[in-house]
């Protein structure tokens, strides 16, 4: 069952999605294969924002893949299965950069559409460019929260079972990620203006 083929909405994939973590538990290789093929983009970009660190992700991701395929029997249904997943990742994200010692730095952004001409394209890069310089600027937690909100169109619920603290958290991590960036844009264009 192929994510893209198994169902027309969002809905019935999270069902099914129960469904194939219900094979895996019986250590079923195709099932978990298809997961791992429909969670591999979205995870490999989460990972991306939350560590800033390219060299981490392959290790990151093959850690929370292997977590899912020994664990998949202890999932209880509670949250759904992509909440789950992301949980694992983020903990792992957190231990890696823990590791490391890290501090955290920017990245490159999303390329731009194919379908956009070249002048388009550039200002989308750019604009990409300078958005991710500023999300680097955050803390990983502040940059897990956006990341979630904005591009995996998580409640703040789903992120406070992700990041494993309470959602009042989540609300003021976006608080004080959002506050932070829009006072980075003020300086930016102060500075631009003189």
């Amino acid at each position: 069952m192929e994510p893209s083929s198994a169902s027309s909405s969002p809905a019935a994939w999270r069902e099914d999605e129960a469904a194939v973590l219900s094979r895996i538990a019986l250590k079923d290789h195709q099932a978990f294969e298809v997961l791992y093929r429909a969670y591999y983009r979205r995870l490999t970009r989460f990972l991306e924002q939350v560590t800033r660190r390219p060299q981490l992700i392959d290790e990151i991701l093959d850690d929370t893949m292997l977590v899912v395929w020994r664990k998949a029997g202890t999932f209880n249904g509670q949250s759904q299965v992509s909440t789950w997943i992301f949980a694992i990742a983020y903990n792992k994200a957190m231990k890696a950069l823990k590791r490391l010692h890290v501090s955290l730095d920017g990245s490159d952004g999303d390329a731009p559409s194919p379908a956009d001409g070249p002048e388009a394209a550039l200002i989308k890069r750019q604009a990409n460019l300078h958005l991710q310089g500023l999300l680097g600027r955050l803390s990983a937690e502040q940059r897990a929260v956006v990341e979630l909100t904005y591009y995996h169109d998580c409640s703040y619920k789903e992120i406070a079972r992700i990041v494993g603290c309470p959602a009042e958290t989540v609300k003021t991590r976006m608080f004080y990620a959002r506050r932070k960036l829009r006072e980075m844009l003020l300086a930016q264009s102060s500075v631009g203006a003189m």
